[in-house]
């Protein structure tokens, strides 16, 4: 997907969201889907074909579980996980650690503070 193509307007809301979780902080497709009032589902859809990424940080979303999730399209290690090792290594360096399964380990930086009226 190349960064000239045309996002629909609900993609441009669902990225307008990522812009607001700070580095190192991480948020969840269901928190994301209550600011958008949408679902998580469609929000994971957004963000699969996100193509801005990193530089919309859709590697600061994660499962409401904790677990990490997927990333660029692919979920765990489907089919190589090299998607998923790049999202581990762009929360790392934000600080966000994962234990070996995968799981968030330092809770304290859940953020779910979405300004929602600007994502009308």
């Amino acid at each position: 997907m190349s960064k000239q193509q045309i996002v629909t307007k609900y993609q441009e809301r669902v990225y307008a969201a990522l812009q607001q979780i700070p580095s190192g902080r991480i948020s969840t497709y269901a928190a994301m889907a209550k600011a958008l009032k949408s679902s998580p589902r469609a929000v994971g859809g957004a963000l699969r074909v996100n193509p801005f990424a990193p530089e919309i940080p859709c590697h600061r979303c994660i499962a409401s579980t904790g677990f990490v999730g997927g990333y660029k399209g692919d979920w765990e290690k489907a089919p190589s996980g090299q998607n998923q090792e790049s999202k581990l290594e762009l929360l790392k360096e934000e600080g966000v650690l994962f234990d070996v399964n995968g799981y968030l380990i330092d809770e304290s930086l859940w953020w779910d503070e979405f300004d929602v009226e600007k994502l009308k």
